[in-house]
């Protein structure tokens, strides 16, 4: 639990050190210009996110007891956001994972700089990682 709330605390310092929101919103954008593109072959429709206005793929690795996420989108706002939930929930266990409170929304104050749809499509990566963690835990 320890491991989440730090890097969603290390998320916000930065989300923090701009005055306003199109700087915020430019900065998650350069955020998903260094997320890597995910392989062609897992662009499919089945590792599509569902409740995501642009197309979300997100694939899920078992490494040992930890699970890595891959993800990529075909929005530049939506790639920042992806990196954005990758940071927090990759590499970590099922459990830690499956024992997180979702409500990361209100924590990063996303929702005065995201649309609803947007935040829809958060919550919707949110659940998909935790489907995954259900399915390894």
């Amino acid at each position: 639990m320890k491991m989440i709330e730090s890097r969603i605390d290390s998320i916000k310092d930065d989300l923090e050190l701009f005055d306003d929101d199109l700087q915020k919103y430019e900065y998650i954008i350069d955020l998903g210009k260094s997320l890597p593109n995910l392989e062609e072959e897992h662009k499919k429709d089945e590792n599509l996110v569902q409740g995501c206005t642009s197309k979300v793929w997100l694939i899920c690795e078992k490494k040992d007891d930890i699970l890595v996420f891959k993800a990529d989108s075909n929005a530049a706002i939506v790639k920042g956001l992806v990196k954005i939930i990758l940071t927090i929930f990759n590499n970590l266990s099922a459990k830690e994972i499956l024992d997180f409170d979702t409500q990361i929304l209100q924590k990063l104050n996303l929702q005065e700089i995201i649309t609803p749809n947007r935040q829809s499509g958060v919550q919707g990566m949110i659940k998909r990682i935790k489907e995954y963690a259900k399915a390894f835990a």
